[in-house]
């Protein structure tokens, strides 16, 4: 398959993602809390979302695996894989908010090749790939590219939450962080990325992600010429503590912090 019939086809995965999600949203509906050491909420929402995408992918690549935070995993023989995450930020989502979005990565050799980060109640679609990281909106499609930023002290920071999402190290790391940096935001979940790659943030900094956390969204801000790596500063395809940054020179100044 060519990059671009990859893209039609994860766009064509959006689409559907979409078309189940919107119904749910702003409307009264039964959450589940899957456990844990902390709340995580799941929906119908977050269900028919990754069912409408298994089922496209199980009829036109039924060669290609799939990784979704809801069903797991399929394995396949290509050795290529989707990986999903149907509503990443269903805290946000079932508050009523708009920083959510689905998230769909290709994955081949080990590493996301083209990864689309879509909020379907906005009309938003994050897309990266080879071929550039672009917007496709009510607006037309533009361009995406990371600003410049030559210092963490001029640096805007954003992250989904300020203490439960990182252990106490890994807390005390961050908070130095914060302390150092211009301002810090929190609660966007995926939707940070997008903005890093649209130039209005400079650093998303998490912990404890998994692969279908960020596959999507490292060839979106790369593509708009940032990077995107572990606290040590590796590539990090399957998750853990992860920073996101627009400026090769604040991701620098950054890790002093996080390397611990």
């Amino acid at each position: 398959m060519s990059i671009d019939d990859d893209l039609a086809f994860a766009h064509r995965l959006a689409d559907a993602s979409g078309a189940a999600i919107r119904p749910y949203f702003r409307k009264r509906i039964d959450v589940i809390d899957k456990g844990g050491t902390v709340f995580d909420p799941v929906t119908a929402a977050d269900k028919g979302a990754e069912e409408g995408i298994r089922a496209l992918i199980r009829a036109e690549r039924p060669g290609d695996g799939i990784l979704g935070e809801e069903y797991g995993e399929e394995a396949g023989r290509s050795g290529r894989v989707w990986v999903i995450d149907p509503v990443d930020g269903t805290r946000g989502f079932i508050t009523g908010g708009t920083q959510w979005g689905t998230l769909i990565a290709l994955n081949e050799g080990g590493a996301p090749v083209l990864g689309i980060l879509d909020q379907p109640v906005l009309r938003e679609r994050f897309v990266g790939s080879a071929a550039g990281s672009f917007l496709h909106s009510a607006d037309g499609t533009a361009k995406l590219s990371v600003r410049a930023c030559p210092s963490l002290g001029e640096a805007v920071l954003m992250s989904h939450h300020p203490w439960s999402h990182f252990s106490e190290d890994e807390h005390a790391r961050f908070r130095r962080l914060c302390d150092a940096a211009r301002m810090t935001r929190f609660g966007a979940d995926c939707y940070a990325y997008g903005l890093l790659a649209m130039g209005f943030v400079d650093l998303v900094v998490e912990a404890w992600l998994k692969p279908w956390d960020i596959q999507a969204l490292i060839p979106i801000i790369e593509a708009a010429g940032g990077l995107v790596t572990d606290w040590t500063g590796a590539p990090c395809p399957n998750g853990g503590c992860v920073i996101a940054a627009g400026d090769r020179r604040v991701h620098a100044e950054a890790l002093k912090f996080l390397k611990g």
